[in-house]
């Protein structure tokens, strides 16, 4: 079967599970009373209290059973260390949305401690899956590719932990962090499909459609968060799949978004630390607009339609 045609067959019965399960998922979560606390003094997000988190951990689980049940006989260790990548930072975020809850507060677990998680999972990928690395990077339009040896690893958990953590500030507004997910898969996606890798295509199309049948939750007003189970697991998908295809570089293009929220954050911070003064009204920066008085379902769409456009500047940096 043309692997095009199971990528969208993997899409569809995805979008189906997540659709039949999440209701039954939510009222489960809303049972055992297992909700996010509110972290933002943004009085149009403290009503967001009560929202149940872990919505993640559907479209994590759900489209890679979907895959291994399509893909079952194309599961080499290349395509493996992508699975792990996405379970493994799935699991951090898990820990993480766990102790939220059974702490009843938004503390979790401390930064460093993620931080160092996140780290000894990427090392492990890196010392599990050595061969499927290659340690080259290709730079784009000069046709150059750099052999960086040793220093591949440094760098390979440098790119993982920043990815993760960004696509997790991204997660904050109804449908933010999964539309422009969304968007980001497309994009690989269509690196894979011109790179002729048709299983890995395989895999971001389920993950997409877990992504799509999560929007219909998650949309404004949302009925659940994706918590950390689902935006670092994200982030480590997306840096997998960057790394097998050697396109490092397109990442951060293809995932602006997620850059642009990131990179004001660390000056938020500098600047307040350094100079005791805020260089934006607040961080991560889609809060700062509905401070301006844009509504949130105006600023999700923008970001969204941004997001649409740096996925095409990124396909196109990623094919030259």
């Amino acid at each position: 079967m043309n692997y095009i045609v199971k990528g969208i067959i993997g899409l569809v019965i995805s979008v189906i599970g997540m659709v039949l399960v999440m209701p039954r998922f939510i009222a489960y979560l809303k049972k055992l009373n297992l909700n996010q606390c509110s972290e933002f003094q943004l009085e149009e997000f403290k009503k967001k209290a009560n929202t149940p988190i872990m919505g993640g951990l559907l479209f994590v689980l759900i489209p890679v059973v979907v895959f291994v049940f399509i893909a079952r006989r194309n599961l080499d260790s290349r395509i493996l260390f992508v699975l792990l990548a996405f379970l493994s930072f799935c699991l951090v975020g898990f820990l993480d949305d766990f102790m939220i809850i059974l702490e009843r507060n938004n503390a979790g677990l401390s930064p460093l401690t993620k931080l160092i998680m996140e780290a000894l999972f990427t090392a492990g990928l890196y010392v599990l899956f050595k061969n499927d690395v290659s340690g080259l990077v290709d730079i784009p339009f000069t046709g150059i590719t750099v052999e960086v040896f040793y220093m591949y690893l440094p760098f390979m958990i440098a790119m993982f932990l920043a990815e993760a953590n960004a696509v997790n500030f991204t997660d904050g507004m109804d449908g933010l962090c999964a539309g422009v997910s969304s968007v980001v898969c497309i994009g690989f996606i269509v690196l894979c499909v011109y790179m002729e890798e048709y299983v890995l295509a395989v895999l971001l199309f389920c993950v997409l459609g877990g992504l799509i049948g999560y929007l219909f939750f998650n949309w404004h007003p949302a009925k659940i968060f994706m918590g950390d189970s689902g935006s670092l697991a994200l982030g480590g998908l997306f840096s997998a799949v960057s790394v097998l295809l050697r396109k490092e570089i397109a990442l951060f293009v293809i995932g602006g978004i997620f850059v642009i929220e990131m990179g004001c954050v660390v000056i938020q911070q500098i600047a307040v630390r350094v100079f005791h003064k805020r260089v934006f009204r607040y961080t991560p920066i889609h809060y700062a607009f509905t401070l301006k008085g844009h509504k949130e379902t105006k600023v999700v769409s923008c970001f969204i339609l941004a997001a649409c456009v740096f996925a095409v500047l990124g396909v196109f940096i990623g094919i030259n």
